[in-house]
């Protein structure tokens, strides 16, 4: 198995790269200024989730079809892009409504976490970014790779839900001010509107 030591360097790794700005951390802060702490732990929960699709898919192979198949890439990406633009849609109406705060209350917890859920496993890079990062810290000659490949991405995910769950916190508490006024809520609404928006054209842009 991994020695304790490779393990401690790929923990340490995957907290800073968890820290570093990107989609899902910018997502998960978006989503906790907009609707509290517990939403989003919900959502880090979801997207935390869909980590463990794509540590399936780089233990059994299946990221490596993303990476061949340029047709799989392409309609995995282009369905989180139409998702992304959905959320913005939603945030931009609440942003307009009378009580702007009230569609976003009346979320569910499934709701919330099948959100976190569907973010991440429609991000097709996410599975390419695993099967270039976990193999380099397993060794054939310490066991079952695929064994090592699964500890790897359950590590990961660990260190992802301490970043993000602090990342939730922190803005679930700072958006509490703002969700006290009708107009700072409509702001808060279409600024995660833009946002939305930027991701799903990033993502609609992604190259292999």
């Amino acid at each position: 198995m991994i020695e304790s030591k490779i393990l401690l360097m790929f923990f340490t790794t995957s907290i800073l790269l968890a820290l570093s700005p990107g989609p899902d951390n910018l997502f998960v802060m978006t989503q906790s200024v907009q609707h509290g702490r517990k939403a989003g732990l919900l959502v880090t929960l979801g997207l935390c989730s869909g980590l463990l699709f794509h540590t399936a898919a780089v233990t059994f192979g299946l990221a490596a079809l993303f990476m061949a198949s340029a047709a799989a890439f392409t309609l995995l990406k282009f369905a989180g892009a139409a998702y992304l633009l959905y959320l913005a849609w939603q945030a931009f109406r609440a942003g307009s409504a009378g009580n702007p705060a009230a569609p976003l209350e009346r979320m569910s917890p499934v709701a919330l976490y099948r959100r976190g859920i569907i973010m991440n496993i429609s991000n097709p890079k996410v599975s390419i970014f695993f099967l270039a990062f976990l193999p380099q810290f397993a060794d054939p000659s310490q066991g079952s790779l695929s064994l090592q490949l699964a500890l790897l991405g359950g590590v990961f995910i660990v260190a992802t839900f301490i970043v993000f769950g602090l990342i939730s916190i922190l803005a679930g508490t700072l958006g509490e001010r703002f969700r006290q006024s009708a107009f700072a809520q409509k702001v808060l609404n279409r600024a995660a509107a833009a946002i939305f928006a930027g991701l799903a054209l990033k993502l609609a842009l992604a190259q292999r």
